[in-house]
């Protein structure tokens, strides 16, 4: 079955887009786009290139995100069909970027046609801000973007991220929230020495080893109606010099909480340093901060999305906070709603990634209704 998402979906993921390689997606949207009245500004920093779009002048925004970036392909002997050549088999449509998120960047730009057709005098405003940017380090992205925005005072009021949120069928899950995700880099000191002589030395992986336990039996957080509670997960450990007759001199851990709103950034980094200073540690740390929590509670936007999903699908919308981070951090402490709606995500960053062709039509028709709940 051929459709207008169909086919926008298998010109996006022909494009080789790897991080942070754009390879044309955003000026094909934005064709698309400036024919339905939109005004596109291209926003380049350093390697990464961004599309702001908008059709309209006054408040309330509502703003389609997402990338047009997707993760390597890996191997490609691996996959059935070539990733970059989209190909349909059984009512799949598979290629890198399918649902993750070519699939939803082409029901936004259709939706997005089919409701300004119809709707030529709607309130308020339509925008895009796409990325090049969001499977990479994600600096020069959407958080560049929200910093100009920003400082123009140009806000979002709503943000519908197309993350592919779905599990089983399309709007099964909408992610309404994230964790936060502090990361930290904790180098213990101690002295090395031989281990036949360890009154000599100062072994500083037994030296932390009590601290790490504690921290992994801590009980950060009970969560919340939205969220899930706050954990502590030791990612890596390394110490040593390679031979089994040398006590390390150091020992370093990188470790990373995914929190809820319940907790927060500060509050967690004062609890570990006083559970470090407890053991009497001799360390250095330092952190990354990954993201805020986040959370779009009950509100125009969530309601909306869950009814217009009822209305297309027939399904009872699950909102969850439940994955990893997505740009939605970086447009929600605005004062934005945001929401995340998108594909079912079972093949995401996998070989053979692929979407229902079917699903993609069932996309726009829940984005094109939720434009009219919202801006009519």
């Amino acid at each position: 079955m051929t459709t207008e998402v169909l086919d926008l979906t298998i010109d996006l993921i022909s494009r080789k887009s790897v991080t942070p390689v754009d390879e044309g997606c955003q000026p094909l949207m934005a064709k698309r786009l400036e024919a339905v009245g939109f005004t596109n500004e291209e926003m380049v920093f350093e390697d990464t290139t961004n599309m702001w779009a908008r059709r309209g002048t006054e408040a309330p925004v509502f703003c389609f995100a997402g990338h047009t970036d997707v993760v390597p392909s890996g191997d490609e002997s691996a996959w059935t069909f070539p990733p970059f050549e989209p190909t349909i088999k059984d009512g799949y449509l598979y290629g890198r970027g399918a649902a993750d998120m070519k699939g939803s960047l082409a029901a936004m730009v259709v939706a997005t046609e089919r409701f300004v057709n119809n709707h030529p005098d709607h309130k308020g405003s339509i925008a895009f801000l796409i990325t090049s940017d969001e499977e990479g380090p994600f600096i020069n992205g959407t958080t560049r973007v929200i910093d100009t925005l920003e400082a123009r005072n140009e806000k979002i009021t709503w943000a519908l991220v197309g993350e592919p949120s779905s599990t089983l069928q399309v709007g099964d899950v909408v992610k309404n929230g994230r964790r936060g995700s502090l990361t930290g880099n904790l180098t213990v000191k101690g002295i090395q020495g031989h281990v036949a002589y360890p009154h000599l030395a100062k072994n500083p992986v037994h030296e932390c080893a009590l601290a790490l336990a504690e921290m992994a039996n801590e009980h950060w957080d009970e969560g919340n109606k939205f969220f899930p509670a706050t954990s502590f997960q030791i990612a890596n450990i390394n110490a040593g010099t390679g031979a089994s007759n040398v006590i390390p001199g150091t020992c370093e851990v990188q470790f990373n909480f995914r929190y809820s709103t319940e907790s927060t950034a500060e509050g967690l980094i004062e609890r570990v340093i006083a559970i470090l200073d407890k053991h009497q540690l001799d360390y250095d740390i330092n952190w990354v901060f990954n993201g805020l929590p986040f959370l779009t509670g009950e509100g125009h936007l969530l309601s909306s999305t869950v009814e217009a999903i009822k209305e297309v699908t027939g399904v009872d919308c699950d909102p969850q906070t439940t994955g990893g981070t997505s740009d939605g951090r970086f447009i929600a402490p605005t004062g934005a709603q945001v929401i995340e709606l998108g594909p079912v995500n079972a093949t995401i960053h996998k070989v053979d990634e692929c979407v229902k062709v079917d699903d993609l039509e069932l996309l726009a028709q829940c984005y094109e209704r939720l434009l009219e709940k919202l801006l009519c």
